[in-house]
């Protein structure tokens, strides 16, 4: 399919759709292609941009002019180094979370830095239970298989 810019006689601009080039010439001189807006068939091709994609060589150049994975400023920079350090320094627990800070808090479990996910209904009990918890700035890491 191509997508030509159109232009009539009347100089109403319009853009149609064809199967091929060929087709649009062979419609246009059969005298079924009309204006939109007058429909008069004579009709010509404006100027058009193509609309090309970059090739994967150029893709791969602005991947590494500005790659996604790198902080874009100072607060990323930090939230990153914050998430590093606990990921570095404390286990995670996944969903278990509510469950392991209320042992580890009631001494049924060994006393550790903990991180992972609860409900909003679990951290609401914790808290009012006085088991200090506290909220991260990011969501862990989704493993994969």
């Amino acid at each position: 399919m191509i997508r030509y810019s159109l232009t009539c006689a009347n100089d109403h601009g319009f853009e149609s759709w064809f199967q091929s080039a060929e087709a649009y010439d062979r419609l246009r001189a059969a005298g079924h292609v009309a204006c939109t807006v007058c429909g008069s068939t004579e009709v010509a091709k404006s100027l058009m941009a193509p609309a090309v994609r970059p090739s994967r060589d150029t893709a791969g150049e602005q991947e590494k002019a500005a790659p996604l994975s790198k902080p874009a400023s100072p607060a990323e920079e930090a939230l990153a180094a914050l998430r590093r350090k606990i990921e570095e320094n404390s286990d995670y627990v996944g969903m278990n979370f509510a469950a392991e800070a209320r042992a580890i808090h009631e001494g049924e479990a060994p006393e550790r830095s903990i991180y992972g996910e609860a409900k909003p209904d679990e951290a609401r009990r914790l808290i009012e239970d006085g088991i200090p918890v506290a909220p991260l700035p990011f969501l862990p890491a989704r493993k994969a298989n």
